[in-house]
């Protein structure tokens, strides 16, 4: 991919952003939340009068690692917090999550891309690397949050989540943010919601 591209979007700041060249101080944090609360998952489709925000699917992933380390007697570091509430950070600047199998039909150009992006997000925001133990625990999460999203914010039968998708994880029915916002368990929130909530929750990250 040639340097000397460019693909300017307009933030919610007014700011501008650079896809393939992103600078890691070219948004503000608000820039940031409000673009993941208006990313849907899921191509949009939801049994809610909502489609479910890249913002509350990274809160939910976030709150799983947190009861697990609870359970187990640890905790998480700041910076591994960071690293889970951000690990999708990069599909609020493009504007959609993309779903894996249709990321290798795209190819390397838009693997490129979403690279740069997640650096740039990594760079400002100061978070580290998986190891190969965090990397299990957060692909875990992740994976559990998707079979339960399907079901429950989705329409997918549990069946069809294992045939049709291909997710073997379990579906969960208590909905852990259920506990830290109240309102109804696997409701999708409104776009403003999704943006205030994970804003406050980058925010508390801060070191």
């Amino acid at each position: 991919m040639t340097d000397h591209l460019r693909a300017w979007i307009r933030l919610p700041s007014g700011a501008a952003l650079d896809l393939i060249n992103p600078s890691p101080q070219a948004w503000t944090d608000q820039d940031l939340a409000l673009r993941l609360a208006r990313t849907y998952r899921w191509g949009g489709e939801s049994t809610w009068p909502w489609p479910l925000s890249v913002a509350q699917h990274s809160l939910l992933v976030l709150a799983l690692r947190r009861q697990w380390a609870r359970e187990a007697g640890t905790s998480l570091s700041l910076a591994l917090q960071r690293a889970e509430l951000l690990h999708d950070a990069e599909e609020g600047f493009l504007g959609f999550d993309c779903i894996s199998p249709l990321k290798r039909v795209l190819g390397e150009p838009f693997r490129i891309v979403g690279d740069r992006l997640m650096q740039a997000i990594a760079t400002r925001y100061r978070m580290p690397d998986w190891t190969p133990d965090t990397h299990a625990l957060h692909k875990r999460a992740d994976s559990i949050a998707a079979a339960t999203e399907a079901v429950h914010c989705t329409g997918w039968s549990e069946r069809e989540v294992r045939e049709v998708l291909g997710i073997t994880h379990p579906v969960l029915d208590t909905d852990p943010l259920q506990a830290l916002y109240g309102g109804t368990p696997w409701e999708p929130w409104p776009s403003d919601v999704a943006a205030a909530r994970f804003l406050d929750e980058l925010r508390r990250l801060a070191d």
